[in-house]
């Protein structure tokens, strides 16, 4: 977690407190979601009719939760939470299902769906960050069940990895939506992995994000959002740059950016976003638009050079989106709860 100034009301230990309260919570419904085969929402280029099996035959450790990245975000709000707070009442049954679903086997069949050559932009690259970010999670977990999960599941992350490398070289405009194709969203989940693992990797990395993004300016925030955004494009962008450079740097980078971040301007992205119906999926999805700009103003706030008069602006607008949507995580529909906890835990452990 994130050091922060406790002179505003949002502040890292608020954040830890309130994480604390809801952390078995957070589990019980990542753990039931895992579990939960049905409904879901396959996805498969057939090569022939012997491309059609069930969903669980080709993702037996990441089947539940409507669909696989849905699945990973799951088992990394469990981990994530484990590794907090290990004392938790659901915890044992945590483990167990972490340890049932997270097998050598179950993980080599997962790493053999992404080798065949159709299905290589498949959950790409939100469902790649997901993961890596589930690996990563697992080898910072200091318990045996810890380094049990991280070995079974390095070869589905050397494979993604690898596939990250191939990518994007190739990539010769980044994605800028409010959905899971955002290319900055994926490379900022996947950066703690790739740092820690693969310096080439993350030398392209840095070079694609400073080709793509670095002499952006007067980004188009009042544009935002789209009818089924979790993300916001320009937030997921500034935030990606402030991995990259100095915190002077970013602050000259970010002014450029979003001129009028220090005027809580354009309105559009300092106002939470309206979920009419949390029923419909793609309406559902601006609950977790909410919890990701929250998210992303505390990052940004704490990219920036002490002192700077951006920092409270951002401070309060993460409280506004927070307290906008961190009531629906447990208890709505299933089609946001299946998957908001992981923008909860994002938001209030990082």
């Amino acid at each position: 977690m994130h050091e922060d100034s406790d002179n505003h009301p949002f502040h890292a230990r608020r954040r830890r407190e309130m994480l604390h309260e809801t952390a078995d919570a957070y589990v019980t419904v990542a753990m039931v979601n895992a579990l939960q085969e049905y409904p879901h929402m396959p996805w498969i280029i057939a090569s022939g009719p012997e491309s059609y099996r069930l969903h669980r035959e080709s993702h037996p450790a990441f089947f539940g939760s409507f669909d696989w990245h849905s699945c990973v975000e799951m088992h990394w709000v469990m981990v994530r939470l484990l590794r907090i707070f290990p004392d938790m009442e659901s915890g044992s049954r945590a483990r167990e299902t972490l340890r049932e679903l997270i097998t050598p086997a179950h993980i080599e069949q997962e790493t053999a769906f992404f080798r065949e050559p159709g299905h290589r932009s498949f959950e790409r690259p939100y469902g790649w960050g997901w993961l890596l970010k589930l690996w990563h999670e697992t080898g910072m977990w200091d318990d045996p069940d810890g380094e049990l999960l991280h070995q079974c599941l390095d070869p589905l992350a050397s494979q993604i990895m690898d596939q990250f490398d191939v990518w994007l070289p190739k990539m010769t405009y980044p994605q800028r939506i409010g959905m899971h194709a955002n290319t900055a969203f994926g490379m900022s989940l996947a950066w703690d992995a790739v740092q820690e693992s693969r310096p080439g990797l993350l030398e392209v990395f840095r070079t694609r994000a400073m080709d793509w993004f670095a002499d952006d300016r007067d980004y188009p925030a009042h544009y935002e959002p789209s009818g089924a955004d979790f993300l916001s494009a320009g937030l997921c962008e500034a935030e990606l740059m402030s991995r990259l450079l100095p915190k002077d740097t970013f602050g000259t980078w970010l002014e450029r950016f979003l001129p009028g971040l220090g005027r809580s301007e354009p309105s559009e992205i300092f106002t939470p976003a309206i979920v009419t119906d949390a029923s419909d999926g793609q309406i559902a999805h601006l609950h977790g638009l909410n919890l990701s700009r929250a998210w992303a103003y505390l990052r940004l706030a704490h990219a920036l050079p002490e002192g700077d008069a951006r920092i409270p602006v951002l401070h309060e607008a993460a409280e506004r989106h927070a307290a906008a949507s961190l009531g629906e995580v447990v208890g709505s529909d299933y089609m946001a709860e299946h998957w908001l906890a992981a923008y909860a835990t994002l938001l209030l452990s990082e």
